[in-house]
């Protein structure tokens, strides 16, 4: 029955009509008994039934008169109740118009008395069925059962949340706790359970659908433990954001997501002191390139929080400078603050006039090619962007008397094995030897030059992640490239958090790295995401090894054997002691792959060999695999 009132949306009129009806007659049966105190005997010598019929069938014209029947009885209002008195008026007046024709047809007094009742009974349930229909329409078909990890104040609003929102017919039926303190009480009516103990035993007990993580104090681990819990008796894993991710302030039901992959990976969180970032940046003009990238867009939304005077965001792609500045000015009115700046870093042309303009005292290089397959083929298209694009940005910072000069780069830089990671090492010794001339030289104010280096961002363009999610939503395989690959993981908010404290606090010439924490095969997160989806390996979806590709190492390293490292104020931030280059050297390096790249091939040079070959005299640790070019190592 609840279930058909639910799905009821309109009382058909024809039906409206007959209870109307019915409440006439009645009406007037209730007139004569009171007017008659009650006794029957009387009833016949008035002729109630003649009366009865008479001030039904008046009824009855002055509902279709008045369309009294056409409200929807669940939305009844005022003019609702008004058209009812009416129809009422219009009945008595007709049923006394009939009294003066024929004499004694409903006497006055019966007929004023069926006209009150009639009224009164007419609104009053129209009045009932609609809170009926409200009532119904609110109470919960539980459809599925919760149970909530955390039984602190994010427990308790989630709780609420989630008792109040009627469309999601959910009941809690349990929390769980670590704390031994709160385990054995009761919370908002529902019990609370040992996570460690209990686990089991509710799961088992209650067969709830869904687990929703509602604290902000359980370590990674802990959270892992869970989630495989979880997995083991196929309940589906939630989480809560934390406090200062809610919106406007608020916490919603909308926000609880289901836990990510990339909720599970890497460590907890590094937290840094981003006071000194503001006293630098704010105020400031401020360059990003690659702006509308995975690193890039996200420096920029970090950086606009500081309040520069000028935020200046660089890209060649127009399409991704669109998105990310539409969305930064839906964050806060800026004016001629943010400036997005359509170029290619290797333009020399086209940059200086940017510097010439803007005069960034700050700039943020994450303009780069990254992947490593692709530029193993694209060789003049690496060292264009990534070396040239560097010493374009660099040489003009110094011309254009910036203060800092923070570049991007990457673990595959370390003891590289592609074309890529030798690119971006080949940036770092440009950016590090321009520093010590400027510093040996004793320059007014030299622009200083930081780098930072750091492994996978969680979620990036063209990362793992993304690929496998694809993969699985696509149905399968997901494809590995060997059993043994491993990568260190980071989110990309903590990696542009490490960016602008090393633009802080860079003294320059230094190398940046974060502890990486532990390295994760890459195997295992397939597995896991596989899982999380509610899908089985190897019988829903398989996962199908590839072999490495062209320039792929196995294991990713943050330091070479012929560098240390120096603590900094921060445990998880560490400064790279390497050996420098004269700059003289590497200018002469540089200069012999300009020549290559914007050279005019003649037939049968392989132009591709011979970069490499001149970054391979450059970077001595410079070892190819999986590539043709490894022919130049032997």
């Amino acid at each position: 029955m609840k279930r058909s009132i639910r799905t009821l949306n309109i009382l058909p009129r024809w039906i409206i009509v007959i209870i109307d009806l019915v409440v006439y007659l009645l009406s007037a049966l209730v007139g004569y008994l009171l007017r008659l105190n009650f006794n029957l005997d009387s009833l016949y010598e008035y002729n109630f039934l003649r009366g009865i019929v008479i001030f039904t069938l008046a009824g009855l014209i002055s509902s279709l008169a008045t369309r009294s029947f056409a409200g929807i009885i669940r939305y009844t209002g005022i003019q609702d109740t008004l058209r009812v008195f009416y129809a009422s008026l219009i009945t008595l007046l007709i049923a006394l118009g009939i009294n003066t024709i024929s004499e004694n047809a409903i006497p006055y007094s019966i007929a004023a008395i069926a006209f009150f009742v009639s009224v009164v009974v007419l609104t009053s349930y129209r009045l009932v069925v609609k809170e009926l229909f409200a009532f119904y329409r609110t109470i919960p078909q539980v459809s599925k059962k919760v149970i909530i990890f955390g039984a602190g104040q994010s427990g308790m609003i989630t709780k609420e949340l989630l008792d109040n929102d009627t469309s999601t017919n959910v009941k809690v039926v349990g929390f769980l706790e670590d704390n031994p303190r709160k385990i054995g009480n009761v919370l908002g009516g529902v019990r609370i359970y040992s996570a460690r103990n209990d686990f089991q035993k509710v799961m088992i007990k209650n067969n709830p659908s869904e687990l929703i993580i509602a604290t902000t104090s359980m370590s990674l681990d802990r959270k892992n433990e869970l989630v495989d819990q979880c997995l083991e008796f196929g309940i589906k894993i939630s989480t809560v954001p934390n406090v200062d991710k809610w919106t406007g302030g608020e916490f919603g039901i909308d926000q609880i997501h289901e836990v990510r992959i990339e909720d599970l990976l890497g460590r907890n969180p590094i937290s840094l002191k981003n006071k000194y970032v503001n006293q630098e940046l704010s105020g400031k003009s401020v360059l990003v390139t690659g702006a509308a990238g995975s690193i890039g867009s996200e420096l920029a939304r970090q950086i606009i929080r500081y309040n520069p005077s000028k935020l200046i965001l660089l890209d060649q792609s127009e399409s991704g400078l669109f998105e990310i500045e539409n969305e930064i000015r839906g964050l806060k009115s800026l004016g001629e603050t943010l400036v997005c700046y359509v170029a290619d870093v290797t333009n020399s042309k086209r940059v200086r006039r940017m510097f010439s303009q803007y005069r960034p005292e700050f700039v943020f290089h994450a303009a780069a090619y990254k992947h490593v397959p692709m530029m193993e083929i694209n060789v003049p298209e690496a060292i264009e962007c990534n070396l040239m694009g560097t010493r374009n940005l660099a040489d003009l910072s110094v011309e254009y008397d910036v203060k800092k000069f923070v570049m991007i780069s990457t673990d595959k830089a370390v003891n590289p094995t592609s074309v890529m990671g030798a690119t971006k090492r080949a940036a770092e010794i440009y950016v590090q030897s321009l520093n010590n001339l400027l510093s040996e030289i004793e320059a007014d104010r030299p622009t200083l030059f930081i780098t930072t280096r750091f492994g996978n961002v969680l979620g990036s363009n063209g990362s793992v992640i993304p690929i496998f999610q694809r993969q699985i939503q696509r149905g399968g395989p997901i494809t590995v490239t060997h059993p043994e690959i491993t990568r260190y993981f980071m989110t990309i908010s903590e990696a542009c958090s490490l960016v602008l404290e090393a633009g802080v606090m860079g003294n320059g010439g230094e190398i940046f790295v974060f502890d990486m924490g532990k390295s994760i095969k890459i195997v295992e997160l397939a597995k896991r995401m596989i899982q999380l989806s509610g899908l089985k390996e190897g019988k829903e979806i398989d996962i199908v090894f590839t072999g490495l590709r062209p320039g792929e190492k196995l294991y990713e390293e943050l330091l070479n054997d012929m560098e240390n490292t120096m603590s900094t104020h921060h445990p998880k931030i560490m400064i790279v002691k390497v050996k420098p280059l004269d700059f003289t050297k590497v200018k002469s390096h540089y200069s012999d792959l300009e020549d290559l790249v914007y050279s005019t091939p003649s037939n049968g040079d392989d132009m591709d060999m011979k970069m490499v070959k001149v970054l391979k005299s450059l970077i001595h640790e410079y070892r190819s695999r999986e590539s043709k070019f490894s022919m130049l190592d032997r």
